[in-house]
């Protein structure tokens, strides 16, 4: 299977390209603190600065794109988004939850620092998220602020990623039918990148059609990485992913690969992929990079 660098140099490079962009935005966020409680900051620093693909980013630059979004506002966007991914990273790794030691091939945060701090540091990064939302510089636009706080929040919440969490554990003592993981994984990640999308049409005060159509595009994008995300756990180099392989097993979690198998689940996810693309026709060619984003969701190897 071919690298994502050779199947789409010019992805990659604009993958790298905002992944660098959207970090210094972060950095610029997140400065370091002289306070007395400066360890909270270097763990949400650590947490979040700490290497990482920048995937939610690349989609919230790419759907403003499409709107003609000021460069500035939508780095904002994507900054708050990636610091709510971040947070849930962070307490995911911990005991318990997964009880990862790694993460991107470092110590988890609470390894590098203490249980306490970790979660500490997942509170402070989530609530980061949202004051950045909520900021003016973000948007001049109240309702368009408030547009934004509502659909992170509804992505992040109950109905959205914690939701899925919830339906991850109780997928460790309980058996899932197929149906049942598709919710499970479109709550856990799809609610997240269906925001990462929808946040530029926000931005942009786009029609419900394109908003609808970036919705639906997401929302089969996400089920398509998570499915890779099973496989990539079975079957791929924790070098490359940076985490241990096979930890899903290991905690007797449902998955599209133990429910489906390795190919059924492979060609589940080549049929999303197809499907995300169909949403966008409405864009035209100026969509072309989400499509080859979708594509490279199949060909990923970390």
């Amino acid at each position: 299977m071919p690298s994502p660098r050779e199947a789409d140099p010019k992805l990659q490079k604009a993958i790298d390209n905002v992944a660098a962009t959207v970090s210094k935005t972060m950095a610029h966020l997140l400065p370091e603190s002289d306070d007395a409680e400066d360890r909270l900051y270097d763990a949400m620093r650590y947490g979040a600065l700490g290497g990482g693909k920048r995937l939610r980013p690349f989609l919230v630059m790419q759907s403003a794109k499409l709107f003609n979004v000021d460069e500035t506002r939508a780095k904002r966007v994507a900054a708050a988004l990636e610091f709510v991914h971040c947070y849930s990273l962070v307490h995911d790794d911990l005991p318990a939850m997964d009880d990862a030691d790694t993460r991107r091939g470092q110590p988890s945060v609470h390894r590098k620092y203490d249980e306490a701090t970790a979660i500490l540091a997942g509170d402070a990064l989530q609530a980061l998220g949202f004051e950045i939302l909520a900021d003016n510089q973000t948007h001049e636009d109240p309702r368009v602020r408030c547009q934004l706080v509502s659909a992170m929040a509804c992505a992040a919440g109950g109905h959205g990623m914690c939701g899925g969490q919830m339906l991850d554990l109780i997928g460790e003592t309980e058996e899932f039918d197929a149906g049942t993981i598709s919710r499970l994984q479109r709550l856990k990640t799809g609610m997240l990148m269906a925001f990462a999308c929808e946040a530029g049409a926000i931005l942009g005060k786009a029609d419900e059609p394109h908003r609808k159509a970036l919705r639906n595009y997401a929302h089969d994008l996400g089920l398509a990485f998570q499915v890779t995300d099973d496989i990539l756990d079975v079957e791929a180099d924790p070098l490359e992913t940076g985490k241990p392989a096979n930890q899903d097993e290991a905690a007797g979690k449902a998955t599209f690969v133990s429910t489906l198998g390795k190919e059924q689940a492979r060609m589940r996810a080549e049929m999303l992929v197809a499907q995300a693309c169909r949403h966008l026709h409405i864009f035209g060619d100026r969509a072309d990079m989400l499509k080859a984003f979708a594509k490279y969701v199949l060909e990923r190897r970390a």
